[in-house]
């Protein structure tokens, strides 16, 4: 397949809206019913999510970042929180989803793109065409979830270390996102990853506990991360070979090379890992 699969069907005004509206009612509805009659889900701390998404100043992007425990953690996860959150194609999330898994043919294509789903090419870089457009997303101040572990994990363990694509976004992003973090337990029981003969099921089980706990947003003083990024990335050794390999950009008013991005990137990355792991285990006391 080619670059930007089926953008044009992730506009809001592609068919008047109509798909993107059928799409995201539909996925809710499954969402609602997998989270609240199938199974028991409890949502702590719902509001902070729920006021963000409804009453953040305009421009402002939203970021949400969370655990990665099944295939399903993104539609259910949505599926417990009150109101309309999962049913509104103009509050709903857009979301950074495996190229490979969720864009294996035109009909996947074109679901999970008027669902607000973002393709990404696992491998690819943090700088491959699909993340331009979930900059684009901030840039237009929505709303943008991320899986930063960068795949699913299923054991209790702390938080691994995080992929850079949500760091990027956040230097990258002229207006600093509002970095919500989000820990969800039992989804690995809903939709294990090996259940028959080392296969998901092929539907999502039932009677089991899922708990969502919403953090509190994440400070950054991007500015002050930059200056030290760039201070750091002065005493680093780069040989030949290694240079050149990402584009200068620009952030907090600097201009950052690739050895100050990865000090940025890794600075930032280490700071939502710190406060995921930190709600990971808050969750395991409630």
């Amino acid at each position: 397949m080619g670059r930007r699969i089926m953008e044009w069907a992730a506009r809001s005004d592609h068919l008047r809206g109509i798909p993107r509206k059928t799409v995201i009612t539909a996925v809710g509805a499954f969402a609602r019913a997998v989270a609240n009659l199938c199974n028991k889900t409890t949502v702590h701390n719902g509001d902070t999510l729920m006021n963000l998404v409804r009453s953040r100043q305009p421009g402002v992007p939203l970021i949400t970042v969370s655990n990665h425990m099944s295939t399903l953690d993104d539609p259910v996860m949505w599926g417990g929180f009150k109101g309309l959150l999962s049913l509104d194609p103009e509050l709903a999330r857009w979301v950074l989803a495996a190229e490979d898994i969720c864009f294996k043919n035109p009909v996947f294509s074109y679901i999970f793109r008027t669902g607000k789903c973002i393709p990404i090419t696992r491998g690819g870089g943090i700088y491959q065409e699909y993340m331009s457009e979930a900059l684009q997303r901030l840039k237009d101040g929505s709303w943008l979830h991320t899986f930063p572990e960068g795949k699913v994990f299923q054991e209790d363990v702390p938080i691994r270390r995080l992929k850079w694509g949500t760091a990027s976004l956040i230097a990258r992003c002229p207006v600093t996102p509002i970095v919500l973090p989000i820990i969800h337990r039992g989804f690995d029981e809903m939709m294990p990853e090996k259940y028959l003969f080392g296969r998901r099921p092929p539907l999502p089980l039932w009677n089991k506990n899922l708990r969502v706990v919403v953090g509190e947003p994440i400070e950054f003083d991007v500015p002050m991360m930059v200056e030290t990024a760039v201070s750091a990335s002065r005493h680093v050794m780069v040989t030949p070979i290694q240079e050149a390999k990402w584009p200068v950009i620009s952030s907090a008013g600097k201009e950052l090379d690739e050895t100050a991005q990865r000090c940025l990137y890794t600075a930032l990355s280490e700071k939502i890992q710190s406060s995921l792991e930190t709600l990971r285990q808050l969750a395991k006391q409630l």
